[in-house]
């Protein structure tokens, strides 16, 4: 890591979390723009027979998010927070399609416009979504060199940058996701959460472990994407050289400092799942939910019905469904479904 990560960690590390009443003021002023998703109990003989018998799994649904995912949150609270001439600037973002999809929408309903850099390789039903929303897509090689572009947009154009999964910000809008959990469940043994970058994570941890001390915090990574989990081993932000997973949408390059700090706070356990068992999870949710979700929707489905099964046996247990941008025609080849 360069010195200057090094120190904007150490920095992040000297700043707090969102307050509650803070996660409670953002959701006020979010309420109008942002959907409080359901959080649904699921029965039935394969969760039971997945997850364990005795096991209550209450699934947060923010697939039902505007734009497909529980992005939007972040990404307003970062828009809402710009000075009106940044906003008639426009804003930036670089993402694999949930993040860019979301600043879209945001962009729109906040009456600025997006211009938004993906990845060559991002599921073309994402980057329809963008356009859609009235964004600009700008399509690059991979997803290092989308960080660099956006930059350089950032730059040249004038136009704001709205990180994907980093800062006080994001967190903070993140954060109204465990705030509902929590108002909506009441009572919680664990709640399991998809990283990708760790600004879902950041911000639900931040509000559980404040609401509901006891509740246990589990961090769910693809095992092709870990950066989290070098970041927790080194003890400071780490990067990966490449993404290796299915679930894109949690394919960040490098865990970030903000982030990083609060899940190491926050966070009393990570996980990983590969690429089968996410396979596995997404059929378990369209089969007994009746759910179609993106790979990285089924994270922490996975995780639930995999690593942490023996740990979770028997508790009442929040599952966070973060996302479903995925086109027919790859959902079904993930699941085997053959014309």
């Amino acid at each position: 890591m360069t010195g200057n990560v090094c120190t904007s960690y150490d920095a992040a590390m000297e700043m707090a979390a969102p307050t509650l009443d803070q996660i409670r003021a953002a959701r006020e002023r979010l309420r109008e723009l942002v959907a409080e998703t359901p959080l649904w109990r699921w029965r039935g003989d394969a969760i039971e027979q997945a997850a364990g018998r005795g096991t209550e799994v209450l699934l947060k649904l923010e697939l039902f998010q505007h734009a497909g995912s529980f992005k939007p949150r972040g990404a307003l609270c970062s828009m809402m927070d710009l000075s009106p001439d940044a906003l008639r600037r426009g804003v930036t973002a670089v993402s694999a399609g949930n993040h860019a999809m979301a600043v879209g929408y945001a962009a729109r309903a906040l009456g600025t416009t997006a211009k938004v850099v993906m990845p060559r390789t991002a599921n073309p039903a994402r980057v329809a979504g963008c356009r859609e929303y009235g964004a600009e897509v700008e399509l690059v090689d991979d997803v290092h060199r989308a960080f660099t572009r956006v930059r350089e947009i950032e730059e040249q154009e004038g136009r704001a940058f709205i990180h994907p999964f980093e800062g006080p910000l994001v967190a903070l809008g993140t954060a109204t996701v465990g705030l509902e959990i929590c108002e909506q469940a009441r009572e919680l043994d664990a709640v399991v959460v998809p990283i990708g970058g760790g600004g879902l994570c950041a911000g639900v941890a931040s509000a559980v472990k404040q609401l509901l001390p006891r509740c246990a915090v589990y961090g769910v990574e693809p095992a092709g994407a870990d950066s989290m989990h070098r970041s927790f081993a080194s003890g400071k932000p780490e990067s990966i050289d490449v993404v290796r997973t299915i679930a894109d949408s949690l394919g960040a390059p490098h865990a970030a400092p903000y982030s990083f700090a609060l899940c190491r706070r926050y966070v009393d356990r990570l996980v990983k799942v590969d690429d089968d068992a996410l396979r596995s999870a997404m059929a378990l949710l369209f089969r007994s939910a009746k759910l179609a979700v993106e790979p990285a929707g089924a994270a922490a489905t996975a995780a639930l019905c995999g690593p942490l099964r023996e740990a979770l046996s028997g508790k009442r247990v929040a599952v966070i469904v973060c996302g479903a941008n995925i086109d027919a025609l790859t959902f079904a080849r993930h699941l085997g479904v053959r014309d």
